[in-house]
């Protein structure tokens, strides 16, 4: 049985910096964001907020949707975020 995956996007606050990963468990991902576990991107720009997720059966889609939507441009990100998640709300609230 495969275990779920996720690709999700963090912002840093309402249409600030974005950041777009993969990962096999969402909440302790995105608590690691948050805590600052790591050096890199999201603790350098204050990238915490989780603004979008979608869930995946396979790993290997999941990865290959991480590399699509990286490569999109902003404004398709924002998008992206807007139709699901318009108020922007933290949904890593909701999760946990």
């Amino acid at each position: 049985m495969d275990k779920e995956s996720y690709v999700y996007m963090l912002a840093g606050g309402r249409y600030g910096t974005l950041y777009v990963g993969v990962t096999s468990d969402l909440i302790r991902r995105v608590w690691q964001h948050r805590e600052e576990f790591a050096d890199g991107f999201t603790k350098k720009y204050g990238v915490k907020q989780l603004v979008w997720y979608e869930v995946h059966i396979d790993i290997v889609e999941a990865i290959r949707r991480e590399k699509q939507i990286k490569h999109w441009n902003r404004e398709w990100k924002l998008r992206l975020v807007h139709e699901r998640n318009p108020q922007w709300r933290d949904l890593y609230l909701e999760l946990v």
